[in-house]
């Protein structure tokens, strides 16, 4: 009896003190996760407060929280929904993901922290929090494009924390780094996904439409929320955590199509369970070790921010998107909790990954409203060959997506893929297996040839290289020709004309796919292989390699900067053609005419400043046309002649007409913008 007494007391002490702290983090506008892990720290026995919990009621309630958190995002996660965000959030999450698992692990290993540390470390702070970036742009109003890449990214990121899980899990319980055990428990997790998720979409969607058409609330309610716990339990019955199971859980309901009625049913209980979790982990908070480690939460902290950062996607929505995403959070204190349970790392880690958690949600608001500016700024600094291929890169896309290539094409393009796959399979396999073999090797060579261990050593690794070289050449080269192929699709050559006029923008779309296609699959690799190599060779190689990238990515870009200024004096000619007397095709016909003759500038627009218009009198630099649509201007035309590649000093006066090229979204959004009164 006195242990149920205590389990009351301690959830109501949790739920009181979380009350009272969501209302006042409410007030501050600061989200409530940060207030329910505040909540924690009060009722924690790490703080002289008399209101403490008992840490073990707490933790079993905390369990169900985790299961139903995890529950209701495999809800949200299904195939179609994947498909639609499309590959650039995909690619997006895999190179920010890939990139932070290797700075934590690198950072880990500079603070002296062991091997399977520092990578919990790289996996803490490689996953965005879905909660807390939902409530920001729920409590900011954000939509649009922006709202979609984020979610879009933020779900491929739900599902590579939960693969990342289920491989840190069979790695702690004793398969550790060697390679044999560590290609074995990938196996192992395939084979268990394949087959629970084979089985469950027989049985787990006809189940719950059969139970939906009772049209009993509280029927569908017991039936989803047990469903989820006995697949959660599966999974921990075969090796692999509770969260694994209840994202799957959810994934398969979702599969029933009535994931929208059943996620509204489980959202209460979700909650309020969700809650006791974010209180376990403030209870987890330790002030004296937090301040021990004060140094590694400030500099995961940076990473975390740098991270998200770099990977974002064009100009103004990437720096958007990357200051969105600089947080951790549910998934970062799951992947802590676990190395915590399995001894894998040590109790410092805990803490220190909810500091970073709590530092990077406290900054959320203030870089989410100051993303805008900040992107403008990074704009107007950029140089200007750079500045017209953010520009018109997204308008090469849109020439790519609109059109439909030819099966032969298709094929080709699945069969540079598989090269490209294959090729940095077998370097993480090389990587691997030396690592493995290199201590048996140089023993062998030691003993039966006498030959000393650091010639052995470095024999071993030479042979390495040269096995190699031929695969990571390949990588560039497969890049190359991908990149090729999907600029021939987006800026195809006529072969009738003598004179090819989209050689410059191909030649810098070659050059773009190429390095986006080393860096999808460098940094990945690196993540992968980073526990096996010495210090930081393998990041020194892919710096090496984008490095010499960069070299043809800026000398492309400045050729494409002369391509540009040429065509914008075909264009100021052509526009100001129409102000001449004699009969002459209309605007819009003459810009057509153009585009077809430098099918590189993207869709083309003439805008006319009629008086009254509210950017007159204002400096091109001051409207911040490019930074705020993505739009650039090529000419202007007026009574007294015209301007050709305008600066950012050019004032705009009532008349002129400019011409405008970018994607035709950019487009629509540059003559609202001109033309209309609303301030900027």
């Amino acid at each position: 009896m006195q242990d149920a007494h205590e389990f009351l007391r301690s959830l109501t002490v949790v739920l009181a003190v979380a009350a009272i702290t969501t209302v006042v983090f409410q007030r501050l506008r600061q989200p409530v996760v940060l207030g329910y892990i505040i909540a924690g720290l009060i009722v924690g026995p790490h703080v002289p407060i008399p209101l403490v919990a008992d840490p073990g009621v707490v933790q079993t309630l905390s369990e169900l929280g985790v299961i139903l958190l995890m529950f209701s995002l495999g809800l949200e996660f299904s195939l179609r929904k994947l498909m639609a965000v499309g590959p650039t959030a995909g690619l997006t999450a895999l190179l920010q993901s890939s990139l932070m698992v290797w700075l934590g692990f690198t950072i880990g290993r500079l603070f002296g922290w062991t091997p399977l540390e520092s990578l919990f470390a790289g996996a803490v702070i490689a996953i965005s929090s879905t909660t807390i970036i939902a409530k920001a742009f729920e409590e900011q109003g954000i939509t649009g494009k922006l709202r979609e890449l984020v979610v879009g990214v933020l779900i491929v990121e739900d599902l590579i924390a939960v693969l990342l899980m289920a491989v840190l899990t069979a790695i702690a319980s004793g398969s550790g780094l060697a390679a044999g055990p560590l290609i074995a428990t990938i196996a192992r997790l395939a084979a268990f996904l394949v087959g629970l998720v084979g089985i469950g979409l027989l049985l787990v969607p006809r189940a719950m439409r059969a139970i939906s058409r009772l049209n009993r609330r509280e029927t569908t309610l017991v039936a989803s929320i047990g469903i989820c716990f006995t697949i959660a339990l599966l999974a921990q019955s075969f090796g692999y955590s509770v969260a694994l199971g209840a994202f799957l859980a959810g994934s398969l309901v979702a599969e029933s199509g009535e994931e929208k009625q059943i996620e509204r049913l489980v959202e209460p209980v979700r909650d309020m369970f969700g809650a006791v979790f974010f209180v376990s982990v403030g209870m987890l908070i330790d002030p004296a070790l937090v301040a021990r480690h004060w140094l590694a939460a400030v500099v995961l902290t940076a990473a975390v921010i740098i991270g998200a950062f770099l990977t974002g996607s064009g100009m103004r929505t990437s720096v958007q998107a990357g200051l969105s995403l600089a947080q951790i959070g549910e998934f970062s204190f799951i992947i802590a909790a676990l190395g915590l349970a399995l001894h894998a790392t040590g109790e410092f880690l805990y803490p220190v990954a909810v500091a970073v958690s709590a530092l990077t949600t406290l900054l959320t608001p203030w870089m989410i409203r100051a993303s805008e500016p900040i992107a403008a700024w990074v704009d107007r600094k950029l140089p200007r060959p750079l500045q017209t291929f953010a520009a018109l890169y997204g308008s090469w896309l849109e020439e790519l997506r609109a059109r439909r290539p030819a099966a032969t094409a298709m094929a080709g393009l699945r069969r540079l893929l598989r090269l490209l796959v294959l090729d940095a399979a077998l370097i993480a396999a090389l990587i691997v297996a030396t690592s493995a073999s290199i201590h048996r090797i140089v023993a062998f060579a030691r003993d039966r040839v006498g030959m000393s261990e650091v010639v052995a050593q470095w024999l071993v690794v030479a042979a390495a290289v040269a096995l190699s070289a031929p695969f990571c050449i390949g990588v560039v080269r497969v890049s190359q020709k991908l990149g090729l192929t999907l600029a021939r699709l987006a800026l195809p050559a006529e072969k009738h004309k003598r004179v090819d006029f989209a050689a410059a923008p191909r030649r810098m779309l070659v050059v773009t796919f190429q390095l986006a296609g080393v860096l999808l699959v460098g940094t990945p690799l690196l993540a992968l292989t980073q526990p096996f190599l010495p210090a930081a060779s393998g990041a020194a190689v892919l710096a090496l390699l984008v490095v010499v990238l960069g070299v043809a990515f800026w000398r492309s870009a400045t050729n494409l900067q002369g391509h540009v200024r040429a065509g914008a004096e075909v264009v100021l000619e052509a526009l100001a053609a129409q102000s001449r007397p004699r009969p002459a095709p209309t605007t819009a016909d003459t810009l057509e005419q153009v585009h077809q003759l430098l099918p590189g500038l993207g869709a083309l627009a003439a805008v006319r400043l009629d008086p009254g218009t509210a950017v007159i009198g204002r400096t091109l630099a001051q409207v911040n046309l490019r930074g705020r649509t993505g739009a650039t201007v090529l000419a202007i035309t007026r009574t007294d002649g015209g301007v050709l590649v305008p600066t950012a000093k050019e004032r705009l006066r009532a008349g002129d007409v400019l011409a405008v090229a970018g994607t035709h979204e950019a487009i629509e959004a540059a003559r609202a913008a001109l033309q209309g009164r609303v301030p900027s």
